[in-house]
């Protein structure tokens, strides 16, 4: 879209991330959605699929990688932005490295299971050119989450 800012084109690709997350928490995951976009344009979408295939790392992350790899017909995701409603957890943060992502961009940070609580010195799993923009529409991302699991109890 012409003239829109960043900060604009975050939240307008985020709230795409938490369409996912809602149809994760429709399907009794845990609701936490991604979106992959490379050139404006969303090239793969995600959320969680743990419960449906019996699997720990189908975490939204780990499939918006793979589908946007499969799109790019390549591992790597060096041009790519990445919208995850909920901070990554180590194991989709050493993903994220591995594919070189430019930017992830995370709603809610995750104080129990994710990445940067793990952070010591300056070790991270992340790619050194990778940017990181943290609360975008947290608000609304920790408001999906907290009532999930409020439901669940």
């Amino acid at each position: 879209m012409l003239n829109e800012t960043q900060q604009q084109r975050d939240e307008r690709f985020m709230r795409e991330a938490l369409k996912e997350a809602e149809l994760a928490a429709r399907e009794d995951e845990v609701p936490i959605g991604a979106v992959v976009v490379s050139n404006g344009k969303i090239i793969a979408r995600s959320h969680n699929l743990t419960e449906r295939l019996c699997d720990v790392t189908a975490h939204a992350e780990m499939q918006a990688i793979t589908a946007a790899a499969d799109y790019l017909g390549g591992k790597y995701l060096t041009g790519c932005t990445i919208y995850v409603t909920v901070e990554p957890c180590p194991m989709c943060a050493g993903a994220l490295g591995w594919s070189q992502i430019a930017r992830i961009v995370y709603g809610a940070s995750d104080k129990k299971r994710g990445y940067s609580t793990l952070l010591s010195g300056n070790k991270t799993p992340l790619h050194p050119k990778t940017e990181v923009v943290v609360g975008v529409l947290e608000e609304e991302c920790r408001q999906l989450m907290q009532s999930f699991f409020r439901a669940k109890r």
